[in-house]
């Protein structure tokens, strides 16, 4: 087991934000994985797992071990009467993952394309994009108990997943099975369906069916839709570093809807099934006017208020801190709460 001292961060986070690991373990098998829990000097000890530190902001060196995770491997395991069950290694790329599968001819993760980081992280997160979420796909995961040491696997409903929730957010005794730093994924495994259909039903997805005379799209089709999409309104981390969606959107009953859209007739909303709505948090950051501000090397994006955004250059070695980061963050929620009443929950984890 080879442990990296003093380790540079920037590299190794999307923000783009200088910073350390003190020490760091490259975790390429599940035998790396059973050799870092059982090693004495590491047991007991505080560690973080960092995948492809897409949802994640630093706000100084770190000091727990940091497992890298980079177990690989993409393979489709077995079918069932309606799935195709697809696995993959937790450091696999996510993007690259979701546009194997559709080189293998396995649909279903196409409205997930481009979101960063790796697969490991897509449980954690519940990621969801265009109107389908992680839990809509998944099958199952394996995983290991950082304090045991021993190896175990989750169904989706151990899973606890919710809105860019699951159970690896909570502590121990929240939502029952609790397993914040304390499990890190080793695999993910998918259920792709193989009767498909697309899932479209969003202004943008629509917009684009219109411009190609109301096709109804492959799913290769729609999966290079969903990039065009995202290249069109999103920064690229490798030129500007970001975390993706800072911010949840914020769910409101249907009189709390009503009511702000007395006052804000144009606030942008969703209908859930339950009845509630789902409002734009990118909108509401907006009409607070937010969108292009910067506190220090932190912005707001200009093409997308939901994204806040590193000024500097990647690599320079300057830039935001991840201080100047949570500065504008919680700047950006006093005034939602100010005008709208609502406090908008933060999604990247910091560190």
């Amino acid at each position: 087991m080879l442990v990296e001292k003093n380790v540079p961060l920037q590299a190794l986070n999307t923000f783009h934000i200088v910073a350390k690991a003190h020490s760091l373990v490259r975790v390429c098998s599940d035998a790396d994985a059973q050799e870092i829990c059982a090693a004495p000097e590491w047991r007991g000890q505080p560690k973080f797992v960092l995948g492809g530190g897409s949802n994640l902001v630093i706000t100084g060196d770190v000091k727990p071990l940091v497992l890298k995770v980079e177990l690989m491997g993409r393979s489709l395991l077995r079918e069932t009467p309606r799935h195709y069950i697809v696995e993959a290694g937790a450091g696999e790329n996510w993007h690259d993952f979701v546009a194997w599968t559709l080189e293998q001819g396995l649909p279903g993760l196409e409205n997930l394309a481009m979101i960063p980081g790796t697969v490991g992280a897509t449980p954690v997160q519940n990621i969801g994009a265009y109107g389908v979420e992680l839990q809509d796909r998944f099958e199952s995961l394996d995983a290991i108990d950082l304090q045991t040491g021993q190896l175990f696997t989750l169904d989706a409903a151990q899973c606890g997943f919710g809105y860019r929730d699951s159970v690896f957010k909570h502590e121990a005794g929240e939502k029952g099975l609790g397993l914040k730093d304390r499990a890190m994924i080793l695999r993910v495994r998918f259920a792709l369906p193989k009767v498909w259909k697309p899932v479209l039903g969003y202004a943008d997805l629509e917009k684009k069916q219109a411009e190609h005379g109301g096709l109804q799209p492959t799913a290769s089709q729609l999966f290079d839709w969903i990039c065009q999409i995202r290249r069109a309104k999103l920064p690229d981390p490798a030129l500007i570093g970001n975390a993706g969606s800072f911010f949840k959107n914020p769910t409101v009953s249907a009189e709390q809807c009503a009511d702000i859209i007395a006052r804000d007739p144009k606030v942008v909303h969703y209908r859930l099934v339950d009845g509630s709505f789902k409002l734009a948090a990118g909108w509401l950051i907006d009409a607070c006017g937010w969108r292009g501000k910067s506190i220090g090397q932190a912005g707001v994006y200009e093409k997308q208020a939901l994204v806040l955004v590193n000024r500097g250059a990647p690599g320079e070695g300057q830039g935001a801190t991840g201080g100047e980061v949570m500065t504008l963050a919680r700047s950006i929620q006093t005034s939602v709460y100010e005008r709208f009443g609502l406090r908008l929950e933060t999604e990247p984890v910091v560190l």
